[in-house]
This record gives C-alpha cells, sequence and structure tokens, in this order.
C-alpha cells in the first residue's frame, strides 16, 4: 500500500512508518463524531457489536470491526505499512489504512543510532482492498506473513512459520479465509526487538471485490494481546455503508 502524500504528523517506528493525513478526498466527520465512535445508529452496522468497545471504520472500502476501549482509533486517512530495512523509497511491502492501534509508544528506541526514537506498538489492527488478489486463502496467508517477516523477523524469512487458510465466518455472516503467522527464534540485538504474530482475514465484498483485515502485534510479552481477543475483534468485522 503506497503512503498518503499530503502534509502529516509523522512516527517512525522500527521497520514501520506510519502517517497520518488530511487529504482533501478524506469523509468528513461531524464534530460530534470522533474517529472509530458511530457514525450512524444500529441500524447501519457501524454501532459496535460487542457492548463496551469503540467501532473502527473504513470509509473508502465499507469495512468495519470493533476493539477494546483501550485502543487509538486513527483517522481514516491514516495509513500504516513496513517496507524492507535500508529501503531509501520504503517501498511497502505490505500495509492497511484506517488502524486501531494498542499502545502505540509500547516500547521506544534508537536502533540505528541516527538519534531519532522510534516507536513499537504493542499491537495494531486495519484493513484494506487487495486488488491484486487471486484468491481469498492465499491472500490471507501472505498478509499474515508479511506482516510478521515486515515487523520483527527482517531479514529472516526463514523465522516466520505461516499456517495454512482456514474457512471463517464472522458475527455479521461475513465468510472468507483465515490464517496467522508467527515469528521464532529472531534473536534481534536492538531494544525493541521482539518476535510477533498476525493473522489475517480475506474476504469478498457483493461487488466481488477482495478485501482483507489484519491484526499484527508483539509475541512473548506479559501484555501480549491474547488469541481470544483477537478473535473476539475478528468476529466483528463487517461490511457497511462507507458513507459517514
Amino acid at each position: 500500500m503506497a503512503a498518503v502524500r499530503g502534509t502529516a504528523a509523522r512516527s517512525r517506528r522500527r521497520r514501520a512508518l506510519e502517517r497520518a493525513p488530511r487529504p482533501a478526498s478524506a469523509p468528513a466527520v461531524s464534530p460530534s463524531a470522533s474517529p472509530g465512535e458511530p457514525r450512524g445508529g444500529a441500524g447501519d452496522g457501524t454501532a459496535p457489536l460487542v457492548p463496551g468497545w469503540k467501532t473502527v471504520l473504513n470509509p473508502k472500502r465499507g469495512i468495519a470491526f470493533d476493539v477494546p476501549v483501550d485502543w487509538a482509533v486513527k483517522s481514516s486517512g491514516w495509513v500504516t505499512y513496513v517496507a524492507e530495512n535500508g529501503d531509501p523509497e520504503e517501498t511497502p511491502l505490505v500495509g492497511f489504512a484506517a488502524p486501531a492501534i494498542l499502545k502505540e509508544k509500547w516500547c521506544r528506541s534508537d536502533d540505528d543510532g541516527n538519534g531519532s526514537q522510534e516507536d513499537t506498538p504493542l499491537a495494531s489492527v486495519g484493513s484494506r482492498a487487495e486488488p491484486d488478489a487471486r484468491d481469498t486463502a492465499e491472500e490471507a496467508r501472505e498478509n499474515a506473513r508479511l506482516w510478521v517477516y515486515g515487523s520483527y523477523a527482517q531479514p529472516a524469512k526463514e523465522k516466520v512459520t505461516t499456517g495454512a487458510a482456514k474457512p471463517f465466518t464472522t458475527k455479521s455472516g461475513l465468510t472468507g479465509s483465515v490464517a496467522t503467522a508467527t515469528s521464532t527464534a529472531v534473536g534481534g540485538t536492538g531494544r525493541c526487538a521482539y518476535e510477533g504474530k498476525a493473522t489475517a482475514f480475506a474476504f469478498e465484498n457483493p461487488a466481488g471485490e477482495t478485501l482483507s483485515w489484519t491484526f499484527a502485534g508483539v509475541r512473548g510479552v506479559d501484555d501480549e494481546v491474547p488469541e481470544p481477543t483477537v478473535r473476539k475483534i475478528l468476529g466483528t468485522v463487517r461490511l457497511v455503508d462507507g458513507a459517514p
């Protein structure tokens, strides 16, 4: 996913770039609705399916899902992606838009010694379109693999294990394929070098377009997002009217 151009407050963390621009084409949000809060009634699919949680909306793709209240919901114009370390062009390996992030500054370090602190969040989740997808199973596996490799395992591709894609149906009846990936024994030396995990869900909308939702997070730490919570968030993924 290419980075969004425009004036941006940038936060660069190890192996990732995040931008929060306000593109001219971004949908307007009424003053009473902050990012991630339902912008309509329960009947339009934007009200949380989990009591006490809050809705994350990607209006461009018509995707919504819920996260616990301690997650920070970014604007619909926010794009997050990972690139190869040392790539001056920062060509995205994989990314998603309109994310929610848990503990954005969970770990801070200057691993490359350039004098700039980089932030590693505990976890993040978002969605995007997959225009080049051949099938949902392949797309789910590749998204999960690339997020773990790009965020946690570089340059050791062989340290990423990707599971088989399996059929999955969300609470709303949305069907597709889900796959997980993990890194193991990467052995990084930086202060924020941790093992990672990802869960990706790929599905089609009524127009036949392939879309995806992906969770990526740190693994093997005390405050790791537990798998039941990841699956609970996944279960709320649904298609909604993209208009705010």
